[in-house]
């Protein structure tokens, strides 16, 4: 869909902080799966954690992805996603080779413009819910920059500045500023 815009790259690359700035801007957003599963199974004593069981992790991730495509789908005008279906379905590829990726990302489009937040160890920061290196950030981040682009998206990869310039940036590739 083409008002649905995907925010992915690298882990710890300032996705969260910068969909917060989209948000603060009067955008509609939709926080990472991921961090939501980590919480979520924390909290519940759940094993589908990317550390205990990968693949249901990422099982879990296309669901929710998909469930947040619905709700997304219910609201007027651009809509900004930190990761999304194509990130959970890369991930799952990766852990079992099945072909999920290629299926899932030619059914459900986002907008043609992908933004990715390379890898910036100046301010990767692990935490509770993060608990993979800098090392396996880079690794995600190179498959995603495969994997974008072999679904048909324009990669930008997002400059290495300010918050609010790196939302300027976003809007202006989508003649939105």
């Amino acid at each position: 869909m083409d008002r649905f815009v995907i925010l992915s790259g690298c882990s710890g690359g300032g996705k969260s902080t910068l969909l917060e700035a989209l948000k603060r801007r009067g955008h509609h957003v939709v926080e990472e799966p991921g961090r939501r599963i980590v919480i979520e199974e924390l909290e519940g004593d759940g094993s589908a954690l990317p550390w205990v069981d990968a693949p249901a992790f990422a099982r879990r991730a296309i669901a929710m992805s998909l469930a947040d495509r619905e709700e997304a789908a219910k609201i007027s005008g651009t809509v900004f996603f930190d990761r999304g279906l194509i990130d959970a379905a890369s991930a799952l590829e990766h852990l079992m080779g099945k072909p999920a990726l290629t299926t899932l990302g030619r059914l459900h489009r986002y907008n043609r413009h992908v933004f990715l937040t390379p890898p910036w160890p100046e301010i990767y920061v692990g935490d509770h819910e993060r608990r993979h290196d800098f090392s396996a950030a880079v690794a995600e981040y190179e498959r995603l920059g495969l994997a974008y682009p072999a679904l048909g998206y324009e990669v930008h990869v997002l400059p290495k500045v300010g918050v609010e310039e790196r939302a300027d940036f976003v809007l202006s590739v989508l003649g939105h500023g």
